[in-house]
């Protein structure tokens, strides 16, 4: 292993729990009998430590140690606020 640790981009869907949000991330792939590009998504749940996400903001987050039974992921910044 060399250290590095998983970066995700993805939309903020939930952001209703104290320092959570939960994080929809996206991936493109191309079937690999078809060759049709096809979309596949994941909810992260990740620490956002000044509760400053809200609905609709794409975000950067790392991979990090578990912060609770189902929080491995950290929020690094906000790449773009969402409308509203």
């Amino acid at each position: 292993m060399d250290g590095q640790k998983k970066v995700r981009i993805g939309e903020v869907v939930g952001d209703k729990m104290d320092k959570t949000v939960v994080v929809k991330v996206e991936r493109r792939f191309s079937h690999p009998v078809y060759k049709k590009t096809v979309k596949r998504s994941r909810n992260f749940k990740a620490h956002d430590e000044k509760n400053e996400c809200r609905v609709g903001d794409r975000v950067r987050i790392i991979e990090t140690r578990p912060t609770s039974r189902d929080k491995r992921w950290r929020v690094l910044e906000i790449v773009e606020k969402g409308e509203g």
